[in-house]
């Protein structure tokens, strides 16, 4: 067991950077995260976990993307979805904005949340609309595969969501395929998940995909994540009645 502890973080911090694999050009560098106002906090900080562990043997950059710089909160927007008052919520710091665009992005990861019920948010699926050609890939988590489906590009795909909004979300895109009993499905160069906590088995199948199987179980051990491997996988697509669409 120390001889394992030992061997992974030599592969974190020494031989990770100066492999021959990890220079290889042929890899995304350029990442982004869509965010807007309630969005939900494990669709984004548990794939950026897994990419932070990623990013220690890789040359990454991270663009966080909202519609100006200032702090996006997860904070619900309105008082039907807050009926408590909580103030219990995180704030997010943008480094760029829809407009002011980063130059360069590879991968783009859209995250779900109350607030893609906004009716507002017109600036955020037409960024991901044009962004999307110049992508390697573009992953989706939870009902942010509403905001991909309103930007068309997931027209005659294969795609998954949150199954227990599974209804309005998959209104939002009549010429998707959409997959009721899925953990994670890929279509091309797009990845989508089911909720929440499924983004963050859809982006290991991501990395095992883009940077191989000794990677992905590398960063899995290193967070002491055990992974859903079979991407069939959904109890809860039973649990609010989708069986097997």
């Amino acid at each position: 067991m120390l001889w394992s502890y030992l061997g992974l973080l030599t592969w974190l911090c020494t031989v990770g950077p100066v492999s021959a694999a990890s220079n290889n050009s042929s890899y995304p560098s350029n990442y982004g995260v869509v965010l807007f106002p309630a969005f939900e906090a494990l669709d984004v900080f548990g794939p950026l976990q897994a990419l932070n562990v990623l990013s220690r043997s890789h040359h990454m950059n991270l663009a966080l993307i909202a519609s100006t710089l200032d702090p996006v909160s997860t904070q619900p927007r309105s008082a039907s979805m807050n009926a408590h008052n909580s103030t219990f919520a995180q704030s997010v710091l943008p480094t760029h904005t829809f407009s002011q665009r980063p130059p360069s992005l590879d991968v783009l990861i859209v995250p779900g949340g109350l607030g893609t019920r906004a009716p507002d948010l017109f600036e955020t699926v037409t960024f991901i609309e044009k962004t999307y050609p110049r992508l390697q890939y573009l992953i989706s988590v939870c009902t942010g595969a509403g905001l991909v489906a309103r930007s068309g590009i997931l027209n005659g795909k294969k795609a998954t969501t949150n199954k227990a909004a599974w209804n309005s979300t998959t209104a939002l895109g009549a010429e998707v395929e959409w997959v009721a009993h899925a953990r994670w499905v890929r279509d091309g160069n797009i990845w989508s998940s089911s909720g929440v906590s499924a983004g963050i088995d859809v982006t290991f199948a991501f990395i095992e995909e883009v940077y191989g199987s000794e990677t992905a179980t590398m960063v899995a051990n290193y967070m002491e994540y055990e992974r859903h491997l079979d991407a069939s996988w959904d109890p809860f697509a039973e649990l609010y009645g989708l069986g097997a669409q």
